[in-house]
């Protein structure tokens, strides 16, 4: 099969394209043929070394394909069922192993596009709207990367419940996909100090919660724009890790909380998995959220496709195709 490896940590180069043999599934494993990989931060972290990883490694950790095998002791999937999950083991490549408690089925009229596209970012914007910070009607929050791929799902969930959502993004263009997202207001922070127009928007209280997947660049702005004992989910990293602070400055801007939060801690159980997966999925489904998928590679063009990523030029989700 054709795969995507790292043989040491590095730019975007080093990720090559190789051939390696299909793997088998072993016990509580599924093997997918897989139709399209979403690509995520965490493989440039993971490329870049910033990670820790083992190499030669195929990176990738979600995808949505079709069962091809299972492994011994795998029940409620049969071959052919169209499935996804965010713990595809090396998902740049044509074949993964999956373990089962990780798999989800797809609900009927869901593309296997859109289910890939769907679930890490999905499920993230999910937990940090439902479990982080339990969003409510007439809250107030401010999200960082406001037409990234979390920051549009996670804008139209928040708008879903009825809070305010204030996001920053780099250009107009990205603006106007905020506000169709559901943003009640789009700061242009290429323009404009987000934190002073954060205050001038809220008539200097903050918000209740800052959503943050940027991380160094954004971090100091972001606790100033919250009220006192507001939150902070720190659940990315894109502009750099944020250097080591003083946490008496929680105390002295407001008795603030902030989190550093993933993924997996808020799918550990199947439950909680089936819980996120099966709003997600059901909503993109019904056309209750909207995906956007138009930045589609082939997977010998991983590289161009991580390029693009972190020079901040694609909106929504990118996808590897084999």
């Amino acid at each position: 099969m054709k795969a995507i490896q790292i043989h040491s940590a590095g730019g975007p180069e080093a990720l090559q394209l190789v051939e390696l043999p299909i793997p088998q599934p072993e016990a509580g494993q599924v093997l997918i043929r897989i139709e399209a990989t979403g690509v995520n931060f965490i493989e440039v972290y993971f490329r870049k070394g910033v990670y820790k990883a083992s190499f030669p490694m195929v990176p990738g950790s979600e995808a949505a394909g079709t069962v091809e095998e299972l492994g011994p002791g795998v029940t409620g999937f049969k071959a052919g069922d169209a499935v996804a999950a965010v713990a595809v083991i090396g998902s740049y490549a044509e074949y993964a192993l999956v373990p089962a408690a990780q798999l989800v089925k797809l609900p009927e009229g869901l593309s296997l596009e859109h289910a890939a596209a769907a679930m890490l970012q999905g499920m993230t914007a999910h937990y940090l709207a439902f479990s982080t910070y339990p969003l409510k009607k007439g809250d107030t929050a401010l999200i960082h990367a406001g037409a990234g791929g979390v920051g549009l799902l996670l804008t139209q969930i928040a708008a879903r419940i009825g809070a305010r959502v204030i996001t920053t993004v780099s250009t107009k263009e990205k603006a106007e996909l905020s506000r169709d997202a559901g943003a009640s207001d789009v700061i242009l922070y290429t323009e404009q100090d987000f934190e002073a127009e954060v205050k001038r928007l809220t008539g200097g209280k903050g918000v209740n919660v800052v959503y943050d997947g940027v991380g160094k660049t954004t971090f100091d702005g972001s606790l100033n724009c919250l009220h006192p004992r507001g939150l902070m989910a720190l659940f990315g990293a894109s502009s750099g890790p944020v250097p080591p602070f003083e946490l008496s400055l929680l105390n002295s801007k407001g008795s603030l909380f902030l989190t550093r939060p993933t993924l997996w801690h808020y799918i550990a159980t199947r439950a909680e998995l089936e819980w996120r997966a099966g709003d997600i999925l059901g909503w993109a489904a019904k056309g209750e959220l909207k995906l956007r998928t138009e930045h589609t590679y082939p997977l010998t063009n991983a590289a161009q496709a991580h390029i693009d990523l972190e020079e901040r030029k694609t909106t929504g989700k990118i996808l590897l195709v084999p």
